[in-house]
């Protein structure tokens, strides 16, 4: 087939992203391009991917899943979207995610959803008079969906049993540094300095690490398996089972409301995240998107995808599955659409109250992967019993440390 009419695509997957590759078919049928994907893979496999053959050279890929957080790492590989992207698109986007698409005043990106977690829990664990009972003996108070951390680590010790764990968080990778982020601010704390030094080797950076060791090695609420579990990993377990609580981003909210995929979705309900010491709470967010490779062969196939995948119509249709739009006409649709569907709407409700008053984002530049995955590993050493949690933040906050000054370096 003619180079001129494919589109070769580097695309993030997973239960959350690939139910939109579904729409490809009817893109194809549409505007006769041909939609090769050269590689489907999961966020943490992906970026590397596009690292390695971005820096080689000539990559020949044309449209890229990235992200807004990611993105400043990839902005020398990426075409700007400025005189690309209609007016009419950029006004329909959330305000806010129009600012972190933006890298040196340049649309770089095509925000896709916003992604912020919220808490799934069991409410027939909740509901167990067993439980109620244990817990008022324990506590003396009953058993309610937790308000706080602290709230958190002693609901799970007690719903806790061979069948279930307690609770469940990701034990690597982003999924680990966003619960621990979401620790340290609830705690009063702070990633970064104004000046991207390390803000987190405090009293609250540590308080958070220890919530996290609290919750895996000295209570024991979690699987000895953790450390090596991402995001799905943590969703499917609790979809068979075998979690009273865990928390996840929108995208994957069908999984837990299926009866096909999920053997509690009857008995699953959502709550807000819990507050931190402070009665902050916090909610590690950012935003999926597409960009086009600046060494594009096809730019016009890419633009006619990247415009389809982030339509309102593309946007609705994750909606529909839980996703956040960025496109506001597409937020206003969905949720006139679940008007009278009580726990739909309620949980829009949740998540719109998360995105004005929780949301937390870390700084965009380029060396910001590195101290993401600086700070997990760190963190992630303190779960398996190698670095104490004031160690853990230490040896993280040499490590940003040291990226921030690899970065500083490189753009010289």
């Amino acid at each position: 087939m003619d180079r001129s009419r494919v589109i070769r695509t580097l695309l993030v997957g997973g239960p959350m992203y690939d139910r939109l590759y579904d729409r490809l078919p009817s893109f194809e049928r549409m505007t006769g391009y041909r939609v090769e994907v050269v590689a489907r893979l999961p966020h943490p496999e992906l970026n590397a991917r596009v690292a390695r053959d971005f820096s080689r050279g000539r990559p020949d890929i044309d449209l890229l899943s990235t992200h807004t957080k990611y993105a400043p790492s990839q902005a020398r590989w990426l075409l700007p979207l400025d005189g690309l992207v209609t007016g009419a698109d950029r006004a329909d986007l959330n305000p806010r995610v129009l600012e972190l698409a933006t890298i040196d005043s340049r649309l770089m990106q095509m925000p896709r959803n916003i992604d912020l977690r919220l808490m799934y829990y069991r409410r027939d664990l909740f509901e167990s008079s067993t439980f109620q009972r244990r817990y008022q003996r324990a506590f003396r108070k009953p058993l309610d969906v937790p308000e706080t951390w602290d709230d958190l680590i002693d609901t799970a010790t007690i719903l806790t049993t061979k069948a279930h764990a307690g609770f469940l968080f990701p034990g690597r990778d982003s999924g680990l540094f966003g619960t621990f982020y979401e620790l340290l601010v609830g705690a009063g704390g702070e990633l970064f300095n104004p000046d991207l030094t390390p803000a987190f080797d405090s009293p609250a950076g540590i308080w958070a690490v220890d919530r996290l060791v609290e919750l895996h090695r000295r209570r024991e609420v979690t699987p000895a398996i953790l450390p090596l579990w991402h995001y799905d990993d943590i969703s499917a377990e609790y979809r068979r089972g075998h979690a009273a609580m865990t928390t996840d981003w929108p995208g994957s909210h069908y999984l837990y409301m299926g009866t096909s995929t999920s053997k509690v979705a009857g008995q699953t309900s959502v709550a807000l995240l819990p507050v931190g010491i402070t009665g902050k709470r916090a909610a590690y967010a950012g935003c999926h998107s597409f960009a086009i490779a600046r060494q594009a062969r096809n730019k016009r196939g890419a633009l006619a995808l990247l415009q389809f995948l982030t339509s309102a119509e593309s946007q609705k249709a994750e909606a529909v599955l839980g996703a956040i739009p960025a496109r506001m006409s597409a937020v206003r649709a969905v949720r006139r659409a679940v008007r009278d569907h009580p726990f739909e709407a309620r949980r829009w409700s949740m998540l719109a109250e998360t995105m004005a008053t929780a949301l937390i984002i870390p700084p965009r530049f380029a060396s910001y992967p590195a101290c993401e995955d600086a700070i997990w590993r760190s963190v992630q050493k303190a779960l398996i019993g190698r670095l104490s949690p004031s160690r853990a933040v230490t040896a993280a906050a040499r490590a940003v440390t040291a990226a921030v000054r690899r970065g500083r370096k490189g753009k010289r």
